[in-house]
């Protein structure tokens, strides 16, 4: 088969298309035959050799979400068949034209949907499920923020938190990100480069839930713009994991400060997540309440171009590799 394969931690171009043996599925695995895999934050920190835990990743094949056709089933799982269209969720291995699967991270490709738009889900919304409603205690009526509300994690958790009755801000980098934002129900939208969105958040009363990616000088901005009881969830610390902040304002008014990753989680715990995010995200999908942004998709090959594009934060929504077509 044809994957993309890590060549030595770098730049994009260490990204090369190479001939890999196919995988064969264990018992608890389907083989999936990719149609298309969803570009993450992650697969870039993969590739710079910079993910924590990663270990060496020479060699490897990125891509943490896919979507296709399940050609094989492993003898323990019995829930999917050969045919059947599915996402899935995984630890590498995604930019290729088959990848195996822990059966119980598969989820089936919603009614009407293109591959594309499936894998742009699993990573996306596993993420945004786990940091911003399990972790974040998000409730109906009260106001999240998120930053970087653009990208894939950022249009997801917009649309997740107001098809389930919370309000939104978020911070942008431009003028074109900030309306594809506001159509998505985010308001106030406040563009980073021209705003402060601490004083913007603060003007409208706080916010009771943080999602950040930024990290940072944000840090004691985001936990002096918080409520009483609030909450900051971290997903990644991309202007640096080292920030200063008044602990003695944390404990006063009962902040919390969290955060998680979701590469290194156990396989029980994905499996518990996947069958939450099915419950309580699926009929979302169904209903048409919840659709990712496509930004772009590109064939396999260009799996270095992708990159470049994420790196170049000019997307809004989610870069797509197509590994076998439509």
């Amino acid at each position: 088969m044809n994957a993309i394969v890590i060549t030595r931690p770098g730049g994009p171009d260490v990204l090369h298309l190479q001939q890999q043996p196919r995988p064969e599925p264990a018992a608890h695995e389907v083989l999936i035959r990719v149609h298309a895999a969803g570009l993450n934050r992650p697969d870039v920190l993969l590739r710079q050799g910079k993910y924590a835990g990663a270990g060496e990743v020479t060699g490897m094949v990125p891509g943490l979400e896919v979507a296709g056709t399940i050609e094989k089933c492993g003898a323990e799982a019995a829930r999917w068949q050969p045919g059947d269209r599915v996402c899935a969720l995984l630890a590498a291995g995604g930019y290729a034209e088959y990848a195996v699967a822990d059966a119980r991270h598969c989820l089936p490709v919603p009614e009407g949907w293109s591959f594309a738009e499936a894998a742009a889900l699993p990573e996306t919304v596993f993420t945004v499920w786990h940091n911003v409603f399990q972790r974040g205690q998000l409730q109906p009526g009260e106001l999240l923020l998120v930053h970087g509300g653009s990208s894939g994690i950022g249009t997801t958790a917009v649309q997740l938190a107001v098809a389930l009755g919370s309000r939104v801000a978020a911070t942008v980098g431009s003028a074109a990100k900030a309306r594809a934002v506001q159509e998505l129900g985010a308001n106030p939208v406040i563009n980073y480069k021209e705003q402060d969105f601490e004083e913007t958040v603060g003007a409208v009363g706080g916010a009771d839930v943080v999602l950040d990616m930024v990290g940072g000088d944000y840090t004691a901005k985001n936990l002096r713009l918080l409520r009483d009881d609030g909450r900051l969830v971290f997903i990644n610390a991309m202007q640096g994991a080292k920030a200063e902040f008044n602990a003695l304002d944390v404990m006063r008014r009962r902040l919390t400060i969290t955060g998680s990753t979701l590469r290194p989680r156990s396989a029980d715990f994905k499996a518990a997540l996947a069958a939450e995010v099915e419950r309580h995200v699926w009929p979302l999908l169904r209903q048409g309440r919840l659709r990712p942004l496509l930004y772009r998709t590109l064939p396999l090959a260009e799996a270095a171009a992708a990159h470049e594009l994420m790196e170049s934060s000019s997307h809004i929504g989610k870069i797509v590799l197509l590994a076998s077509g439509e």
